[in-house]
């Protein structure tokens, strides 16, 4: 049988995503499957944060834009949480009186949180919501624990450092400079998104710039799957007449 490759593409509004690699219903003609081997603990935990990171990204592509909010909770030192349950806690509450607020003002609340502990005790969160008029005013009353700090968000880069950045863990944080002990991520459940298309194709070729888009080459990444022995290769698209 002929081996075939699949293509998954993810569009959205200033992008689009390409992942193309052998697709598991078809083989190589006269070869043999070769022995199984078992995924490191290592690679489990890179997929796991590679998959992670993707979906980040394409929450933050989908569901937030230029401006809204890139939230920092952080505690006093006399209020520090024990432990991570603790922190959940209180990032709940906090949420659920911000959630009121939207709701009374007629808007959605959207949402992505990461609470960190660092190496030294020193607990904050990092959070992505939507702006709505005022939303500085509501998120600090909400939050009873220290400090509320804000930045805008902005799309260069089409938020693939933020994806990295909400959803960083203890082995992912030295990227950004940072010694963290412990991390939960977490994200509302009204942001959807939707499934790829999806294409076949048998010859591998170079990647031609699609019409009205080019190549972002910092996204490129090909490679060789080292379970099938076959190439695969992830990239992204950016619309040339994107406005920033």
């Amino acid at each position: 049988m002929k081996k075939r490759y699949k293509r998954l593409i993810y569009t959205f509004e200033h992008s689009v995503e390409v992942y193309e690699y052998l697709d598991g219903k078809y083989g190589a003609p006269g070869t043999k499957r070769g022995k199984k081997r078992k995924a490191t603990l290592e690679e489990i935990r890179f997929r796991n944060q590679w998959n992670r990171e993707r979906k980040a990204r394409h929450k933050l592509k989908t569901w937030f834009h230029e401006n809204d909010y890139l939230v920092l909770f952080t505690y006093k030192k006399d209020k520090r949480p024990p432990d991570m349950e603790t922190a959940k806690k209180h990032l709940a509450q906090a949420m659920r009186k911000v959630r009121e607020k939207y709701k009374k003002a007629g808007k959605k609340m959207r949402w992505m949180a990461n609470i960190e502990v660092g190496t030294k005790g020193a607990w904050h969160v990092h959070i992505v919501i939507n702006r709505i008029p005022d939303a500085d005013i509501i998120i600090k009353d909400a939050w009873e624990h220290g400090a509320v700090t804000f930045k805008h968000l902005y799309e260069a880069g089409d938020f693939r450092d933020l994806a990295g950045y909400i959803t960083k863990t203890p082995e992912t944080c030295e990227r950004y400079g940072e010694h963290l002990r412990e991390t939960s991520y977490h994200a509302s459940r009204n942001m959807p998104l939707k499934e790829p298309e999806e294409e076949r194709f048998v010859q591998w070729r170079e990647i031609k710039d699609r019409k009205g888009y080019y190549l972002d080459k910092d996204t490129y990444y090909e490679g060789t799957n080292k379970f099938t022995g076959y190439k695969y290769r992830y990239y992204t698209m950016i619309k040339l007449d994107r406005r920033i």
